[in-house]
């Protein structure tokens, strides 16, 4: 038994076989059914091809100034470290919110979110595409380990990934299970009050908003897209604050403005502030102690709150809710207007997006033309058994997304050229 989580939590959909290599004297493990989800997760081919997909600025694109940008990888790998140290402030076992900060952008298809709008738009016709249902796909469908059922998680760990824990429903974009998935999604939200997400899960999203605003920001400062001596302007921390309001935050404009306007005081953000950033050694340890200070401000304020609220007991699953002072929250949607700002609304950049669209876009349309041949043999299979156009398409986009950014571009220019090639 784990302290705080009971059969119900630890429970598999598939019933396994103990392994059967090991040696006649071999001494029993002591691994939990969690450390064994996260070594699951950890050794998938899906976590590996994060290596390969663009977080913010795309794998490949770092130059003498910048470094080596954050890849989806990087990113998940952040999530994990951030979501487990809040984990053992509040008594949730650590491997339970590892393996979803690990799991939960393996989802994410080439090119980002902007890969994701390409083929939420070709999938229509069944059912649409979204990144959080798709990480449901592969951990319970896609991945190779357990015949049809994928990495065969735990209950709990497959509830600490669900970020969206609904299914495909009117007035929003966001989802986190298709509709032939919703037997694997029935089963793991059992006894979940509806629409919820348990602690772990909120951890997880917390320490997502975390790696994003700070690590994403400190990229966007290494590349050159960003200025920080720029943000110490009043006039665009207010436009920044009325970005924030829009995109991450349901707090008024002015309080948003208020609490950027307190965070550029802090000593850490002024220093950086103050000197601007020149790649020099000296500049790259000021801005690096700026995230580490921010992090751990960020962390703390949420373990913090939630103690307050619900005192210094163990705390899993829907037994409490992660507490974030509004205050801080509102300093992590203005960071998160900051990288959305300067970096992801750059101008070359969406100019570069609409491209990858448009080559997403071709490349459903010649694999869908063209399946199953053209299909890797692990989708085969799928797309023999599918009764329908629509369903035949939903193997085709598990395929597209399943590709790294450069692999898309590979099979763009070999199969498209192919097709153009021959008429």
């Amino acid at each position: 038994m784990i302290s705080g989580y009971g059969d119900h939590d630890t429970a598999r959909l598939v019933a396994e076989q103990d392994k059967s290599a090991l040696l006649s004297d071999a001494w029993p493990s002591r691994r939990s059914a969690f450390a064994r989800d996260r070594a699951r997760v950890l050794h998938s081919a899906a976590l590996r091809r994060l290596a390969g997909k663009t977080q913010v600025v795309g794998p490949g694109e770092g130059s003498e100034v910048s470094g080596v940008p954050r890849t989806r990888l990087t990113h998940s790998l952040e999530v994990a470290q951030i979501g487990g140290n809040i984990a053992e402030e509040l008594g949730c076992d650590p491997d339970v919110v590892d393996t979803a900060g690990l799991a939960h952008d393996i989802g994410h298809p080439p090119f980002g979110h902007n890969g994701e709008r390409a083929l939420a738009e070709a999938a229509r016709a069944c059912g649409g595409f979204e990144g959080n249902a798709q990480t449901l796909r592969i951990l319970t469908r896609l991945e190779p380990k357990i015949d049809d059922h994928g990495l065969n998680l735990t209950r709990a760990s497959l509830d600490a990934t669900t970020k969206y824990p609904w299914a495909r429903r009117a007035g929003t974009d966001k989802f986190g299970a298709y509709e032939d998935d919703l037997h694997v999604f029935d089963w793991l939200r059992e006894g979940a009050p509806p629409d919820a997400r348990c602690l772990e899960a909120q951890i997880m999203d917390w320490a997502d908003d975390l790696a994003y605003s700070v690590h994403d920001v400190e990229d966007g400062v290494r590349a050159g897209r960003i200025s920080m001596s720029g943000l110490a302007d009043p006039v665009e921390r207010a436009a920044l604050a009325e970005l924030a309001a829009k995109y991450f935050s349901s707090e008024p404009v002015s309080a948003l403005e208020d609490a950027a306007t307190d965070l550029m005081r802090l000593p850490v953000v002024a220093e950086v502030t103050g000197a601007g950033y020149d790649g020099s050694l000296g500049a790259q340890v000021a801005l690096k102690r700026l995230t580490s200070e921010l992090v751990g401000r960020f962390v703390s304020a949420a373990v913090t709150g939630t103690r307050r609220e619900y005192g210094d007991g163990q705390l899993t699953r829907y037994a409490a809710d992660l507490v974030v002072p509004p205050r801080v929250a509102a300093e992590v949607a203005w960071l998160k207007a900051v990288a959305l700002r300067y970096v992801m609304k750059d101008p070359s950049r969406l100019a570069l997006q609409a491209r990858q669209r448009e080559l997403i876009a071709e490349l459903v349309a010649v694999l869908a033309e063209w399946a199953p041949d053209a299909l890797e043999p692990a989708f085969v299979p799928a797309w023999k058994r599918a009764g329908t156009d629509a369903e035949r398409l939903r193997v085709v986009i598990d395929q597209v997304a399943s590709l790294t950014d450069a692999q898309a571009v590979r099979w763009y220019r070999a199969l498209v050229g192919r097709r153009t090639a021959e008429e």
